[in-house]
């Protein structure tokens, strides 16, 4: 499969670039500790200050074949043009000073209290990239499941349903392959790779405690992440919805998922040409896990060792387990 380029920066790339002395770069590996996606996903520089426009090919011109001596009619593509745009997402960490003078090293106990919040950073990240739903909030982007939610669309064909039925008891499988042409992330034009982090130093608290009135010297860190998601180009994501959750806890379920995975690899467009990416739940996964010692069902995945870890794939896509994808999707129909 393509591998990501050195044209196609993921977020630490740009991080390390836009910021030379490491501060912001640090804080992208620590969010990437708990969110492995960030590190898969192609960022881009947006070209507006509030996200992204692009212009997305709506139909392909004619061509015609010819004879000698005869014409052909002049044509051209359809294109339109749409504005994809990114949220803000937030998070203020406050340590009291004493707190922290106590540890002996402060700021190495300021880096453990914010770790808490750069992990719940991550988490939100990750379930506004497959949940988020700008009509309903929105201060939230757009993400894959409100793209992909219904087989009577234009991209309905790249929904595959899995026979689940239960109004809000199904999971999905997504295959995801990113690259600038496809589906990639952004942030706006002119900031620091869409994160950053403020070291407020120590400043008075009001109310500390939710104690009216109470006041207290605390150190005060702002962790910033603006970002979004564009889709370019519908052929290059796939979706397994409708896996009925219930019965894979219950390993009940005779659902064949590496049947459906496959059936999600051929409605890509062109694999070869973007860095594909498998995602799933803790739960769907451990039951395709199972399956691996089928022979038939199992046949095509794999574990192979990098870096010391082991990391699963199927015919040569990595899995990746993301634990904010829910066990409680509405099932489609």
């Amino acid at each position: 499969m393509a591998t990501l380029g050195p044209n196609k920066l993921n977020l630490l790339d740009w991080a390390k670039r836009l910021d030379p002395d490491g501060k912001t770069a640090a804080i992208v590996e620590l969010l990437a500790l708990e969110n492995g996606i960030l590190m898969d996903i192609p960022f881009k520089e947006g070209n507006l200050p509030t996200g992204h426009r692009v212009s997305v090919r709506t139909g392909l011109p004619e061509v015609y074949w010819r004879q000698l001596n005869q014409g052909v009619q002049p044509s051209k593509s359809t294109t339109a043009q749409i504005d994809e745009g990114c949220a803000m997402l937030e998070a203020w960490s406050e340590v009291d000073v004493k707190l922290a003078k106590l540890n002996g090293n402060e700021a190495a106990f300021r880096l453990s209290e914010a770790r808490a919040f750069l992990e719940a950073m991550a988490i939100e990240h990750a379930s506004t990239m497959f949940y988020g739903n700008s009509s309903a909030s929105p201060e939230e982007f757009n993400g894959l499941a409100i793209r992909y939610s219904s087989t009577s669309a234009a991209n309905g064909q790249n929904i595959i349903k899995a026979g689940g039925s239960d109004p809000a008891d199904n999971a999905s499988i997504w295959l995801v392959g990113w690259g600038e042409n496809s589906v990639h992330g952004i942030f706006p034009k002119g900031s620091k790779a869409g994160i950053e982090h403020k070291d407020l130093g120590a400043q008075t608290v009001e109310n500390a405690g939710g104690v009216t009135g109470a006041k207290m010297l605390a150190y005060r860190d702002l962790f910033q992440l603006d970002t979004g998601i564009v889709l370019k180009d519908w052929r290059y994501v796939s979706r397994v919805a409708n896996i009925d959750v219930s019965a894979l806890v219950a390993e009940a379920s005779d659902a064949d998922l590496t049947k459906h995975m496959i059936k999600a690899m051929h409605r890509i467009h062109n694999l070869s040409v973007v860095k594909p990416m498998f995602y799933m739940n803790r739960t769907v996964f451990q039951y395709l896990d199972i399956q691996r010692r089928d022979d038939v069902k199992g046949a095509g995945m794999r574990y192979d060792e990098v870096d010391g870890k082991l990391i699963p794939s199927f015919r040569g896509i990595p899995i990746k387990i993301c634990d904010s994808l829910l066990d409680t999707e509405a099932a489609i129909s």
